[in-house]
């Protein structure tokens, strides 16, 4: 049974006093933290962009439902440029929105039910496994826990949950992340990781785990109902360390050594609301491997009850409003009227016959969507560029399609090589973890770098790279790649 995928908490939610409003509590964080809240845009704070405003509106889970989708594209059209964007975090933005359109855009989304707490608009970034409970793999619904989390998020300071009062003080940037124990939304870097475990349970991780363990505290959750007041808890024990450093810390990476957050602090907060804790996990939070994981692949998936779920990926992660009109479409037809974005951006669509999701499938790819797992356009992505970005030095998204044309033309394996990602500028908005393939705008062409941990072959990061034109891009990226 699919689970309604928006939480709308109880009572009144508008702030006091515009979309900055925070609790008396959450001021004190904000001015230790530097005196002003950072810029990471959302529902309710747009960014001015160069082709226009730009809002993103969280998705927990990256949960929502063909009506929300459908209202979502009548957005994009009649507000926006007629797109709609899907992040390195399962949200999505919309862009080109006019001037003065803001109290317009936020109406809509509370009438669809994708702002249901104007004060915790953006600290709700939370990514999830997108296959769990699809194809009988994993050890947990964590479409569940992220529901329950985001209710927390959302609801904090209030009633049975003012133990949680402050979490309103969370960064923008402040990433969740809810693996079924398959290990894919548990290599993306989060600032909290819960990864389910087998016999029910969770291990609970703060920061990223890498070739030198986690740079945080790991405890294994004895109850799997447990885990999500875990993880929002060990959020507020990362604002209590971040007020107590006295400096703007956004992630836990940011905190100084000296306030770190500890396990010997955790676990006191963890006892002290109730969640039991089992022996110390035999592991660093989960698997992460050289290469960012890789997502769920295009195409049909086949479920234990004979059901089969779609993937469908989105080159370069934007789409039109009739592409995703046609999503939403599909999954109130033949599907279970649920859509799954993915941190991928993809998409996942659950509940088709076999028959139902090949037809789907035929129907997404003539419209210019992928469902075919030998794509040359998996792994490619691309920030915003021109003429959208004015900091951007190039149309890198333009450069990206030439590159994926001039695989298709070479005859390149069609294999899902390294990840390439095309940047207008040092930023580097949006780029993938892990091992990666870097191609950097510099003005007159770009500088093609091989980033990350070294991989299972040895090979070590290119910290020089090589510069090439526009011209030589292609061949410069399929060979870091190593697809030449």
């Amino acid at each position: 049974m699919p689970l309604p995928p928006t939480t709308v908490p109880p009572g009144d939610q508008t702030p006091a006093a515009g979309v900055r409003a925070r609790s008396a509590g959450d001021r004190t964080v904000a001015v230790d933290r530097g005196g002003r809240d950072d810029a990471c845009p959302g529902a309710l704070r747009l960014h001015p962009a160069h082709d226009g405003a730009l809002a993103r509106i969280r998705l927990p889970g990256g949960l929502l439902t063909g009506r929300q989708a459908r209202a979502l594209a009548e957005v994009a059209e009649e507000l926006g440029d007629g797109r709609v964007e899907l992040t390195s975090r399962g949200n999505l933005q919309l862009r080109g929105l006019a001037e003065g359109c803001g109290a317009r855009l936020a109406d809509r989304l509370r009438t669809a039910g994708l702002l249901p707490s104007d004060a915790h608009d953006r600290v709700r970034n939370i990514v999830a496994s997108p296959l769990s409970g699809l194809d009988g793999a994993g050890h947990a619904d964590v479409p569940a826990w992220a529901r329950e989390l985001d209710t927390l998020l959302c609801t904090a300071g209030s009633g049975e949950l003012s133990g949680l009062s402050g979490l309103s003080g969370l960064s923008g940037r402040f990433l969740f992340a809810l693996d079924d124990g398959r290990g894919d939304v548990a290599a993306l870097g989060a600032d909290v990781t819960l990864l389910a475990t087998p016999g029910g349970g969770a291990v609970l991780r703060m920061g990223s785990a890498g070739s030198a363990g986690a740079t945080g505290p790991v405890l294994r959750v004895t109850a799997a109902g447990d885990a999500p007041r875990a993880a929002a808890l060990a959020a507020l024990e990362f604002l209590t360390r971040a007020e107590e450093s006295g400096i703007r810390a956004w992630r836990v990476r940011d905190l100084p050594p000296q306030h770190a957050v500890m396990a010997q602090g955790l676990a006191a907060r963890l006892a002290e609301a109730g969640i039991a804790l089992g022996p110390d996990p035999d592991i660093a939070g989960g698997p992460e491997g050289a290469h960012s994981a890789p997502g769920p692949a295009p195409g049909p998936v086949a479920g234990p009850d004979g059901r089969h779920t779609l993937s469908v990926a989105v080159p370069l992660g934007r789409m039109s409003a009739a592409q995703w009109r046609l999503l939403a479409a599909l999954a109130s037809r033949d599907g279970t009227d649920e859509l799954r974005v993915t941190p991928w951006r993809g998409v996942v669509l659950p509940g088709f016959t076999p028959e139902d999701g090949r037809t789907a499938a035929a129907e997404l790819a003539a419209a210019g969507l992928v469902t075919d797992p030998r794509s040359p356009w998996l792994g490619v992505g691309a920030c915003t560029g021109l003429p959208g970005c004015a900091k951007s030095l190039a149309d890198v998204r333009a450069d990206a399609g030439r590159t994926v044309a001039s695989a298709v033309a070479s005859g390149e394996p069609r294999t899902v090589p390294l990840p390439v990602y095309f940047s207008g500028c040092e930023r580097r908005c949006g780029h993938p973890g892990g091992r990666w393939v870097d191609a950097l705008a510099t003005g007159v062409g770009y500088r093609i770098t091989v980033r990350g941990a070294p991989d299972t072959t040895g090979a070590s990061e290119d910290p020089d790279g090589v510069d090439v034109t526009a011209e030589q891009v292609a061949d410069a990226v399929a060979a870091a790649r190593g697809t030449r």
